[in-house]
C-alpha cells in the first residue's frame, strides 16, 4: 500500500497543514531491519538480576550509533540571498546568515559563479542534535528527539525507533493530519476526540505521528496526551507520540545541539518570539527533526513522513504465532487544500480515513456530502459548501480549483468503505476510538480476501488491538459462524500475549481447552514463555546443556523437573520421558505461526494426531503455564474450565509460594502470595460446598489420589503448599478426628479408653462403643483387634509408656546407677533398643517409592526426629562411657544430659492436645525471638565484660577466670548479682589471690600494695556498669519483651489454624505406628522384617490418607465435584454484586448510560429538526421560483414554453447518512454510471496527472469550457505495431477510424464514434487526458478475455453450494508481484486467435484445441471496459466468452490442466473460488459475475 501525502503552508491564508505528502520512491533495502520480535527458539541465557546496561552505557552506544548511520544536512556555498532574514541579515539562499555556514562556504572558489543548488550545494555530515528533550518549565517529562537528514532510509528510521530508543513494534500507526493553525472545536467534541485518541493509542499499542509542532491539530493531540497522563485515567504505559517536523522552521532549535549527544537537552517553548517560526508541542514522546540543509521552509519533512508511514505499514509484526501487517489509518480534524490532498492520496492507496464531522473546513466538507448519491455531488454543491466553511478564504478559490476539489471528494466519497465519518452522537459511535477501529476493520472487509482468511486478518487485528468490545460487536456475528478449530491460532495468540477478554471470547464460541491443547501447542506456548518471569531462568537453568532445536518431548520433562521441584517430591513427573519411537515422531513439531497475508491459518495450525497420550488433562497444562508466569485473570478463566478443581486451586497455590521464595522483585512476591492465597480461598469455598452436600464424598476428594497431579492428594499438596487455612477447615479437622479414632465412636470419654486400656476384658462390656455397627454387636477378637489398632488408643498407650520409660530412667539415674548394670537398667536398654527400631522403620518407610534418599529428607525434616536422632546418639555415648570403669561418672553426666532431651520430647507428644498444642507452637516461635535477642545481648555483655575486666584486672593467664570475669559475671550481673568489688568499697583482699595463683579465687584488680587499696579508676567502673545495666536490664529485657507479646498476639490470631495443621503430622504418624507400644513394639517389628524382607510385601499407604478409586467412580466424583464448583463460582459472583462499591459502581454506570442516551436522543432530535428544516426551506425556495414564473407567463398573456419551468427539489434525506450505509449505493445510482477507473488523476505507470473531470462533466454534450486536458503518449518499443505518437496530425490522416484498417479493426462495439481534430473521441466521454497512453493504437483497441470455469467439488465429488446456489471455480493468473489477479486474457497479436497472456500459460499443443473451446464458448459480454489506461482518444473494448467444464471428468478439461504451465517464473496460474471478495480486477470482476449469473451460480 502506498501513501501520498502533501503538507502545505499558506502564510497568505490558509496556514501551515500537517498531511501525508507526495507519492514516495520505493524503499529499496527492506532488509536492513532486523526482525525485532522476541525469539522463541531461544531461551534466555542470562539470570534476571543482570542488567543490560547501565544508563551511561545507553547512552554511549547511542551516541555511537547515531554518529556512523545518521547524518544532517549543511550549506557549503554561500550565495546572497536578495531576501533579507527577519533580523535584517545578509542570509544565504538556503535561509542561514554566513555566520551559519561552514568556512569553506564562505571562502572555497570551488563553486565559484554557479547559481545555488540544494543538490550540489548541500552536503550530508554526522548530526550533531539528538539524545534526550526536556521542556523547561514544563516538568520533568522526557522526550528523545533527532535531527536527520531528508534523505535518511526509512529502514534506518525504524531501526533507531525500534533497537536504540527501545520502542516496541504497533499494533497500529495513527496519522493525524488536518489543519497546522490553531482552529476551534465544540468543547464536547473535543473531549470526546481526545478520550478517544487516547483510548485507542492505549488499548491498541499503538503509534500516533503528527507533525510535532505546537499549533494545530498537533496541539490538540499533544494536550490529550497531556489530560489522561495528569488525569491517571490510563496508567499501562506512555502514549507514543511521534513528532515529525522540519528542523529549519524550528524555533530555538539551537538549545537542541549537542555534538556528543543531549542528555538532556533543554528546549524551551517561546511562541510569542517564534514569528514564522514553530515550537515543538511539550507532550510529544519523540521527535524527528528533517533537515534539508535549509531555513523557514515548511514541508520538508512530508515525503520522509510519508516514506516512513508506508514503510511501518509494510512491517508484519508477529506476537503469539499471528503476523500481521502493521495496518494504518489516517484521522482528519479541519484543515484546508493539502488536508484534502491528503485524504485524496490515503484513499486512492487504501488507507482508512475518519474524517471528524464538526471540525471544521475540509473534514467538514467531507462529512455533509458524504451520504449523498454521486450523482448529487455536484461542482454547484462543494461551492456551497466551500462558501459555507471556509468563509475567510472562498474568494481565493478559481473555477478549475472548485473543479478539482468536486473531482477529488467525489473519488473519497466513492470509496465509501475506506471513508468513515465521526459524528458526535451517533449509533454506535460515541467515542472516536470505535470509530477508528470500526473503519480500519470496515476496510479489512472491502479487501479482495475469499472466505474465512478475511474474517480472519480481521479478528488478528481485534487481538493485536485488544478490543473484545470491537470483536464481539464486528467479528462474532450472525453473519459469520466461527467453527472452534479455526480460533485456535488467534487462542494461541491472545494466550501468549495476555489477553483474557479475548481467552474468555473464543470459550464462550466454542473452543474447547481438551481439544485445544495439543502437545504442539503446548510447545510452542512454553518456548514462549514470558523472559522476565522466574520460571523463564528455572527452565533455563535445567536447559542449560540441550540443543537449541529441542524435541516437544524433552522440552515438557523439563519442565516437569522444574515443577516438581515447585509442586514437591510427593509429586511425580507430570510428563513422562517419550518412548525413542515418540521422540521420532514428534520431533518435528508442526508451526503455528499465522501469516494472515493470503495464507490459510488453518493450513500451518494442525494438532498431533497423538494429543492424548502425552498428557492427562490438558487444562491442566494450560493452568500451570498461566499460573507460573503469575497471569491473574488468565488462570482465572481456565480453572473455572478445570475438572479436578480443588487440586488445581491448591497446587496453583503451591506452585506460587514456591515461586515467591525466589523472586526478588518485592511487587511481584507480593502478587504471587497474593493469588496463591485467593487459589487456597477457592479450594476452601469448593470443598465447603462439597462437604454441605455431602460429607463422605468430600472427604473422599480429600485423599483421592490424583493422576493428573502427579499421583497426590488434595490433603498432601494443601500440606507441601503449608495451606493452614484449607487444613484447618472443618470438614478436614472432622475427618483427621475420624482416622484419629479408628473405628471407635468420637464420643468416647478418655477416661473410658484408659480403663479398657488397663484391663481389656472391660471391652465386651459396652464401656466404649464403635462406629460399625457389626463391631458393637460382635463380641470377638475382632473388638479388641478395632480398639488397640486405634490411634488414638495406640497414642495414649505410647505415652503411657513413655512416661513409664521416662520414670524408670529417672530412678536408675538417681537411685540404681551401679558399676555393673542393674536389671532396671538393662530393661532400659531393651526399651530404649526399641525406640532405635521404631525411629529405623519411620526412617526407611517410603510406600510412595520416592527412594532412600527422599525417605530420609523427609525424616529428618521434622524436627521432633532430629530430637530424637540426638537423644538417641547422646545415649550410645553415655553407655559407651558407662561400660568403661574409668569414664563411669562421665557416661552418667551424659545420661543425666539425655534424659533432659527425653523429656522434651514430651512436648511433641502434648501437640494434639487443643489446650497446650497451641501454646507448644507460641513457645517454639518464642525461641527463636530468643535467638535473635542473645545476639544482641552477647553484644552488651561481651563489650561490657572484656572492659571490666581489662581495667581491674591486670594480665589474667587462666582462661576459665578469663571466661568468668569477661562473660559470665556479666550475665549474672542482668540478674543482679553485682562485682563486690567493682567500686572498692566492698573491696576485701582476703577474697583474692594477688598473684593469680589460687585456683578457686579471682585474681585480685589493680591495687596500692602499701595501703591494700584499689588503685582502678571506681568512677569509671561504676559508669559502666550504670550504662550496662540501663541498656542491658531495662532496654533489652523490655525489647524481649515486646518481641514475645508481638509473637504471642501473632501467632495468637493463627494458633488454632497452626494447630490444626500440626495436627495432621502427629495422627498420620500414629495411624500407620504399630499398635503395641515400646519396648511389646519390638514384636511388630520382626512380624514386619519377616513381611518386607523374607515375604518381600511392599509398603502400602494407608487408604485413609491415599486412596485410589475406580474410574468409573472417580468420573462420578470429579463430575460432581465440578458441578458443586459452578455453584461456588455463581454464589461468588452473586456476592459481588451484593457488596456496596459494586452495587454503587452499577447505579454509577446505569446514570452515565442514561445520560448519554438523553444526549444522543437530543443530538439526533436536533440533529433531525435541521434536516427537516434545511429541506423545507429548499422547497420554499423552489416554490416561490415557480411561482414567479407562473406569474410572469400570466403577465405575457401565454401559457409559456415547456422549457425552463422550475421543478419541485426532491427531499434530500439521505444528507447525513453515513457512507457505509450507501455502501450500494455506485451501482443503483445512475449518475455513477460513467467510467470512473479511466479518470483516476494519477495516470497508470506515469506520473502524468489527469485534468480533474467531474460527473456531470463526463458527457461530450456537457458544456466544459475550461477542459484543457493534457498530451500523454507512451514510448512503446514495439513502435512498428502501435499508432504514432499523435502529436502531428500529418502521421494520423493514414488512419481509417470506424472501420477495419490493415490488420486493425477500428471499429467499437458502440456504434460510429466521433473523430475530432484527426483523434477518435472515447465514447464513455472524457477521462482527463489526451492521447493514446499506454495503449496501442487510437480509438477502441479490442482485447480477448476468456473465462474458463468449472463446479468447485468436494473431496467425494460433490458439487459445493452456499447460499443454495452452486460454486463455481475460476482459472486465473498473477503476474509479478501484484496483489490482484486477472483473466488469462487480453490483447491478441494481429491475425491471433488467442491472446498473448494466455499462451504464456498455455503449452503450444493445446493452442489449437482452446481455439475450438473459444468458438464453442459463450459470448457474454461485448463492449467497453473501464480501464485506467483509456484516454480521451484511446480505450479498451473487450469480448468476454465463458468457457465451462460441467463435468469433472471432462476429457477437455484434463487436458487443459495437463497443459497448463508458466513460461515466466513471475507467472503464477491457479483454479480460484468464485466469490464477490475474489482478488480480481474491477473490470474483471463485472465479467465473472455476469457468467455467475449465466450459470445460476454462487457469486
Amino acid at each position: 500500500m502506498e501513501l501520498l501525502a502533501k503538507r502545505h503552508r499558506d502564510q497568505a491564508s490558509s496556514g501551515e497543514e500537517d498531511s501525508f505528502g507526495v507519492q514516495p520512491r520505493r524503499v529499496a533495502d527492506l532488509a536492513m531491519v532486523p526482525n525485532l520480535r522476541w525469539s522463541s527458539t531461544g531461551l534466555c541465557r542470562r539470570t534476571r538480576s543482570q542488567c543490560l546496561f547501565s544508563s551511561c552505557e545507553k547512552q554511549g552506544d547511542l551516541s555511537s550509533w547515531i554518529s556512523d548511520n545518521i547524518k544532517k544536512k549543511e550549506c557549503i556555498y554561500f550565495v546572497e540571498s536578495s531576501k533579507l532574514s527577519d533580523a535584517g541579515k545578509v542570509v544565504c539562499e538556503c535561509g542561514y546568515p554566513r555566520e551559519q555556514h561552514l568556512e569553506e562556504a564562505t571562502g572555497s572558489h570551488t563553486f565559484q559563479g554557479q547559481e545555488w543548488d540544494p543538490k550540489k550545494h548541500v552536503r550530508e555530515m554526522p548530526t550533531d542534535a539528538f539524545g534526550d528533550i526536556v521542556f523547561t518549565g514544563l516538568g520533568q517529562k522526557v522526550g528523545k528527539y533527532v535531527r536527520l537528514s531528508q534523505d535518511t532510509p526509512s529502514s534506518l528510521i525504524y531501526q533507531l525507533m525500534t533497537q536504540q530508543w527501545g520502542l516496541d513494534a504497533p499494533n497500529l500507526l495513527i496519522s493525524v493530519t488536518g489543519g497546522a493553525k490553531d482552529f476551534k472545536m465544540k468543547p464536547r467534541l473535543k473531549s470526546i476526540f481526545r478520550r478517544g485518541l487516547l483510548k485507542v493509542a492505549q488499548t491498541s499499542g499503538a503509534w500516533v505521528i503528527t507533525g510535532g509542532s505546537h499549533t494545530g491539530v498537533m496541539k490538540q493531540v499533544g494536550e490529550a496526551v497531556r489530560n489522561f497522563s495528569l488525569s491517571g485515567s490510563f496508567c499501562k504505559g506512555e502514549v507514543v507520540t511521534i513528532g515529525i517536523a522540519t528542523w529549519g522552521a524550528l524555533h530555538n532549535r539551537e538549545s537542541l545541539i549537542h555534538p556528543m549527544g543531549g542528555f538532556p537537552a533543554e528546549y524551551i517553548m517561546d511562541e510569542g518570539g517564534q514569528g514564522h517560526l514553530t515550537c515543538l508541542d511539550s507532550n510529544h514522546s519523540h521527535f524527528i527533526l528533517v533537515d534539508d540543509g535549509t531555513h523557514g521552509r515548511y514541508g520538508v519533512e512530508i515525503p520522509l513522513r510519508t516514506k516512513l508511514e508506508k514503510f511501518i505499514s509494510q512491517q508484519t509484526k508477529e506476537r503469539g504465532g499471528v503476523a500481521i501487517k502493521i495496518p494504518i489509518v489516517c484521522v482528519v480534524l479541519e484543515g484546508g487544500p493539502g488536508t484534502l490532498n491528503t485524504i485524496y492520496n490515503a484513499i486512492t492507496n487504501g488507507t482508512p480515513c475518519v474524517v471528524v464531522e464538526g471540525s471544521g473546513r475540509v473534514a467538514d466538507v467531507i462529512a455533509q456530502v458524504a451520504g449523498l448519491p454521486i450523482s448529487e455531488i455536484t461542482i454547484s454543491l462543494i461551492q456551497q459548501k466551500l462558501s459555507m466553511f471556509f468563509q475567510g478564504m472562498f474568494e481565493t478559490f478559481t473555477e478549475s480549483k472548485i473543479v478539482e476539489w468536486t473531482k477529488k471528494i467525489q473519488d473519497i466519497v466513492r470509496r465509501r468503505q475506506l471513508l468513515t465519518v465521526f459524528r458526535e452522537g451517533k449509533d454506535g459511535q460515541q467515542d472516536v476510538d470505535v470509530a477508528i477501529l470500526q473503519a480500519l476493520l470496515k476496510a479489512s472487509r472491502s479487501l479482495d480476501h475469499f472466505g474465512h482468511e478475511n474474517w480472519d486478518h480481521q479478528l488478528n487485528l481485534a487481538v493485536a488491538w485488544n478490543r473484545v468490545d470491537i470483536a464481539q460487536s464486528e467479528i462474532f456475528t450472525d453473519e459469520r459462524q466461527w467453527k472452534p478449530s479455526e480460533l485456535y491460532p488467534m487462542m494461541v495468540a491472545a494466550l501468549i500475549t495476555n489477553k483474557p477478554e479475548f481467552v474468555k471470547l473464543f470459550l464462550e464460541n466454542g473452543v474447547q481447552l481438551k481439544e485445544f491443547v495439543s502437545q504442539a501447542t503446548l510447545f510452542y506456548l512454553y518456548q514462549n514463555l514470558e523472559p522476565t518471569c522466574l520460571f523463564h531462568c528455572k527452565l533455563d537453568r535445567v536447559l542449560g546443556g540441550e540443543p537449541e532445536r529441542l524435541d516437544p518431548g524433552v522440552l515438557l520433562q523439563r519442565v516437569a523437573q522444574v515443577l516438581r521441584e515447585l509442586l514437591g517430591d510427593s509429586t511425580q513427573l507430570l510428563y513422562s520421558q517419550p518412548h525413542s519411537s515418540d521422540q521420532q515422531r514428534l520431533f518435528t513439531v508442526p508451526s503455528v505461526k499465522i501469516s494472515v497475508q493470503g495464507v490459510n491459518p488453518q493450513s500451518s495450525y494442525k494438532h498431533s494426531s497423538g494429543q492424548a497420550t502425552f498428557t492427562i488433562d490438558p487444562v491442566r497444562d494450560l493452568l500451570i503455564w498461566a499460573i507460573v508466569q503469575n497471569r491473574r485473570e488468565l488462570a482465572e478463566i481456565i480453572w473455572a474450565q478445570s475438572q479436578d478443581c480443588i487440586a488445581a486451586a491448591l497446587a496453583c497455590s503451591k506452585i506460587l509460594k514456591e515461586l515467591s521464595k525466589e523472586e526478588e522483585d518485592t511487587d511481584s512476591l507480593e502478587e504471587m502470595l497474593v493469588l496463591a492465597d485467593e487459589y487456597e480461598q477457592r479450594a476452601i469455598g469448593v470443598f465447603t460446598e462439597c462437604y454441605r452436600q455431602n460429607e463422605e464424598r468430600a472427604q473422599k476428594l480429600l485423599v483421592r489420589v490424583s493422576e493428573a497431579w502427579g499421583r497426590t492428594t488434595c490433603l498432601q499438596l494443601a500440606l507441601e503448599a503449608k495451606d493452614m487455612k484449607f487444613v484447618s477447615h472443618g470438614g478436614i479437622q472432622a475427618y483427621l478426628t475420624k482416622v484419629w479414632w479408628g473405628q471407635l465412636s468420637v464420643d468416647n470419654g478418655l477416661w473410658r479408653l484408659v480403663l479398657c486400656m488397663l484391663v481389656f476384658p472391660l471391652l465386651y462390656t459396652g464401656l466404649v462403643s464403635f462406629r460399625n455397627r457389626e463391631l458393637q454387636a460382635d463380641r470377638c477378637l475382632a473388638r479388641v483387634r478395632a480398639f488397640f489398632s486405634a490411634p488414638v488408643v495406640v497414642f495414649h498407650m505410647n505415652i503411657l509408656s513413655y512416661f513409664a520409660f521416662l520414670c524408670l530412667f529417672a530412678y536408675v539415674l538417681m537411685v540404681d546407677f551401679q558399676p555393673q548394670p542393674s536389671s532396671c537398667e538393662f530393661l532400659i536398654y531393651v526399651w530404649l533398643f526399641s525406640l532405635v527400631c521404631e525411629e529405623l522403620r519411620q526412617l526407611f518407610y517410603d510406600p510412595d517409592g520416592s527412594g532412600l534418599r527422599k525417605a530420609v529428607l523427609v525424616y529428618f525434616s521434622d524436627y521432633w526426629n532430629k530430637l530424637d536422632v540426638c537423644a538417641i546418639l547422646l545415649f550410645i555415648a553415655g553407655l559407651t562411657c558407662r561400660l568403661m570403669p574409668s569414664l563411669l561418672y562421665t557416661g552418667r553426666i551424659i545420661l543425666s544430659l539425655d534424659f533432659t532431651m527425653f523429656c522434651l520430647r514430651l512436648m511433641h507428644i502434648f501437640t494434639i492436645s487443643k489446650t497446650l498444642g497451641p501454646k507448644i507452637i507460641i513457645v517454639k516461635r518464642m525461641m527463636k525471638d530468643v535467638f535473635f535477642f542473645l545476639f544482641l545481648l552477647a553484644v552488651w555483655v561481651v563489650s561490657f565484660g572484656v572492659a571490666k575486666q581489662a581495667i581491674l584486672i591486670h594480665n589474667e593467664r587462666r582462661v576459665e577466670w578469663i571466661f568468668r570475669g569477661a562473660i559470665y559475671h556479666s550475665y549474672l550481673t542482668i540478674f543482679g548479682q553485682l562485682p563486690t568489688y567493682i567500686d572498692g568499697v566492698n573491696f576485701k583482699p582476703d577474697q583474692c589471690s594477688p598473684n593469680g595463683t589460687d585456683p578457686y579465687k579471682p585474681k585480685c584488680p589493680e591495687i596500692d600494695q602499701a595501703r591494700q587499696e584499689p588503685v582502678f579508676p571506681e568512677w569509671l567502673t561504676v559508669l559502666l556498669l550504670c550504662l550496662y545495666l540501663l541498656f542491658a536490664n531495662i532496654l533489652l529485657l523490655n525489647l524481649l519483651i515486646a518481641m514475645f507479646n508481638y509473637t504471642f498476639q501473632q501467632v495468637q490470631e493463627h494458633t488454632d489454624q497452626i494447630w490444626k495443621f500440626q495436627r495432621h503430622d502427629l495422627i498420620e504418624e500414629y495411624q500407620g505406628r504399630p499398635p503395641a507400644p515400646p519396648p511389646f513394639i519390638l514384636l511388630s517389628h520382626l512380624h514386619l522384617i519377616i513381611k518386607r524382607v523374607v515375604l518381600k510385601i511392599p509398603a502400602k499407604r494407608h487408604k485413609l490418607f491415599k486412596n485410589k478409586l475406580e474410574k468409573t467412580e472417580e468420573a462420578a466424583l470429579l463430575s460432581w465435584e465440578m458441578y458443586l464448583k459452578e455453584n461456588y463460582l455463581q454464589e461468588q459472583q452473586f456476592q459481588q454484586k451484593q457488596r456496596p462499591e459494586q452495587k454503587i459502581q452499577d447505579v454509577s454506570d446505569k446514570v452515565d448510560s442514561m445520560v448519554r442516551l438523553l444526549e444522543m436522543a437530543h443530538l439526533k432530535k436536533s440533529g433531525a429538526v435541521e434536516q427537516r428544516l434545511a429541506s423545507l426551506e429548499e422547497q420554499v425556495a423552489q416554490t416561490a421560483t415557480a411561482l414567479h414564473w407562473i406569474v410572469k407567463a400570466l403577465r405575457d398573456s401565454g401559457f409559456g414554453s415547456e422549457e425552463g419551468v422550475p421543478t419541485l427539489a426532491p427531499q434530500k434525506a439521505s444528507v447525513g447518512r453515513d457512507p457505509e450505509l450507501d455502501s450500494g449505493s455506485k451501482a443503483e445510482d445512475p449518475g455513477d454510471a460513467y467510467h470512473v477507473n479511466a479518470r483516476h488523476l494519477l495516470y497508470l505507470s506515469c506520473s502524468v496527472l489527469r485534468f480533474p473531470v467531474p460527473n456531470e462533466k463526463v458527457p461530450w454534450e456537457t458544456e466544459f469550457l475550461m477542459y484543457n486536458p493534457p498530451f500523454y503518449t507512451a514510448d512503446r518499443k514495439d513502435k512498428d505495431l502501435v499508432d504514432p505518437v499523435g502529436d502531428a496530425l500529418e502521421p494520423l490522416s493514414r488512419i481509417s477510424y470506424n472501420a477495419v484498417d490493415g490488420p486493425l479493426d477500428r471499429r467499437s462495439f458502440h456504434g460510429v464514434y466521433t473523430v475530432r481534430d484527426g483523434l477518435p473521441l472515447n465514447p464513455m466521454g472524457r477521462t482527463g487526458l489526451r492521447g493514446r497512453g499506454d495503449l496501442s493504437c487510437f480509438g477502441p483497441n479490442h482485447t480477448l478475455q476468456p473465462v474458463i470455469t468449472r463446479w468447485r467439488r468436494s473431496l467425494d465429488g460433490a458439487i459445493c453450494r452456499k447460499n443454495v446456489k452452486k460454486m463455481l471455480e475460476v482459472l486465473v493468473v498473477k503476474r509479478g508481484p501484484s496483489e490482484h489477479w486477472m483473466l488469462p486474457g487480453g490483447f491478441r497479436e494481429p491475425g491471433e486467435m488467442l491472446p498473448r497472456k494466455l499462451k504464456q500459460v498455455l503449452r503450444r499443443e493445446f493452442w489449437s484445441s482452446f481455439e475450438r473451446l473459444l468458438t464453442q464458448g459463450i459470448k457474454v459480454y461485448k463492449g467497453y471496459m473501464d480501464d485506467p489506461r483509456n484516454t480521451d482518444n484511446a480505450w479498451i473494448e473487450t469480448v468476454a466468452v465463458s468457457i465451462h467444464f460441467p463435468d469433472q471428468s471432462d476429457v477437455e478439461l484434463k487436458r487443459l490442466n495437463s497443459h497448463l504451465h508458466s513460461c515466466d517464473e513471475g507467472m503464477a496460474i491457479r483454479w480460484q473460488v468464485v466469490d464477490e471478495r475474489i482478488p480480481l480486477y474491477d473490470n474483471h470482476k463485472v465479467i465473472l459475475q455476469k457468467v455467475a449469473a449465466l450459470f445460476m451460480a454462487y457469486y
